[in-house]
């Protein structure tokens, strides 16, 4: 039977106290990444899983090295499993538990932002399975709080990330302590340069599985763009679009930064849009995070105001819309935000707003998608006010930024010019450097004359 033919988790040989739990969640097929990824796991060999956001890679990973664990075994972790923030950590480590009852094992998610204490104590009492960020890893295993001698598996997942927020030291300082004997995974939606490096380093003779080509949508998202003038026609926008409470009904709003977060959150407070809301950025305590997420996950939140912080690995069922209030900067960021729609071959739309400034940004993400995105017309009700001086300044000084980047040469309208007085100050010093003539009075009398 072909892997492509291989459907159902039976056949791919998971236990069935696994596939009871995966049937109380409605996932009866498996995904193709998990098709393709599990039974080579199982075998024991080294994998690298590249595909799309939103695709299953979690349990593509843990329900073949869980089955692989059977049951709870000693004191010191068998599995680590490292994600490279706070968010993405509790998210895995929310679907190993799940899973864990069924089978008993113990499984633990350690990072930073919470006292060392707690989990301390919970490595105290045995564990199987642990979630965890490199940071605080590294902090107990050097620190003596954890022995990582029993370790069989270790997963690295969102490898992408890691390495985009500078995670090889650390990682290379767990090579130090870890068993060599082990069986290594690697799980990323794209597999730039520095990907290779960690895999090179980490991972040996790995099978590599490539969904898709790397950074593609899932398909299953309806993508359209707004081009909009100014930030308060942004607004209002979403505003409009908010009003709609029985289509748009859990959404998450991306904003490029914890300034146009709040101002968005005030803006909708002030709209008295209808719905609970919760507001996502680095400055909000981890407790805070956990709690906004988890109410999310839940429903009982509709609309989620956040910066990137919540772009990867963050599993809701049934986002039906993700807003870019902000055209991201990285392009692969684009495909990370809208994979938290359209999840698990349910349907999803993604909206973005483009002002004159971001232009430049959705090229760059239409190459990388390789696809134009369509165009939405907005709609007549929502007003449109005149862009402020102060705004149009600002964009087309972003703009001279990015053409700048284009051309290193290109100055712009916002290039740095001297001011006048310092201009004046150079070129009175450039003339006392300069050979001084000494005249008599006599002779500039002569001159005159």
């Amino acid at each position: 039977m072909s892997q492509e033919e291989v459907t159902t988790f039976e056949e791919l040989g998971i236990p069935r106290h696994y596939r009871g739990v995966l049937d109380e969640q409605e996932i009866t097929t498996a995904s193709p990444i998990q098709a393709r990824a599990i039974k080579p796991i199982k075998a024991g060999q080294d994998v690298i899983g590249i595909a799309p956001t939103g695709t299953g890679k979690t349990l593509a990973f843990l329900l073949p090295v869980m089955t692989l664990l059977q049951r709870p075994d000693g004191d010191w972790p068998r599995v680590i499993v490292m994600s490279p923030t706070k968010e993405l950590a509790l998210q895995v480590a929310h679907v190993a538990e799940g899973l864990s009852h069924a089978a008993g094992l113990r499984v633990a998610c350690l990072h930073g932002g919470r006292g060392k204490k707690k989990q301390e104590e919970l490595i105290a009492e045995g564990l199987d399975l642990i979630v965890c960020t490199p940071g605080r890893l590294n902090e107990l295993a050097y620190g003596n709080q954890l022995s990582l001698k029993k370790v069989k598996h270790l997963i690295l997942d969102e490898a992408d990330k890691m390495m985009d927020m500078g995670f090889l030291p650390q990682l290379h300082q767990l090579l130090d302590i870890l068993p060599r004997r082990r069986q290594n995974l690697l799980f990323s939606a794209t597999f730039p340069d520095k990907v290779k490096v960690l895999s090179d380093d980490f991972l040996l003779s790995p099978t590599r599985i490539e969904i898709a080509p790397q950074s593609t949508p899932v398909e299953t998202v309806k993508q359209h763009i707004f081009y909009v003038p100014n930030d308060q026609t942004k607004l209002n926008l979403l505003i409009h679009l908010l009003l709609d409470e029985e289509a748009v009904y859990r959404v998450i709003v991306f904003c490029r930064s914890k300034s146009d977060v709040t101002r968005v959150e005030a803006g909708l407070k002030a709209a008295k849009v209808m719905g609970k809301r919760a507001v996502l950025h680095a400055n909000k305590n981890m407790n805070t995070r956990i709690n906004a997420m988890q109410a999310f996950r839940d429903g009982e939140i509709r609309i989620l105001i956040t910066t990137d912080i919540a772009a990867r690995g963050i599993d809701v069922k049934d986002v039906s819309h993700v807003i870019n209030y902000n055209v991201p900067k990285l392009s692969e960021e684009y495909v990370h935000r809208i994979g938290r729609t359209g999840r698990m071959h349910r349907d999803g739309i993604a909206l973005t707003f483009v002002d004159p400034s971001e232009i430049y940004n959705l090229k760059k993400i239409q190459k990388l998608i390789g696809m134009k995105i369509d165009e939405a017309s907005i709609p007549a009700e929502v007003e449109m006010p005149m862009t402020s001086k102060e705004e149009l300044i600002e964009q087309a000084r972003e703009i001279d930024q990015q053409r700048r980047k284009e051309d290193p040469n290109f100055k712009g309208a916002f290039h740095q010019k001297k001011h006048p007085k310092k201009k004046k100050f150079e070129k009175e010093k450039r003339r006392s450097k300069q050979p001084q003539r000494f005249i008599s009075n006599t002779s500039k009398k002569k001159k005159r004359n």
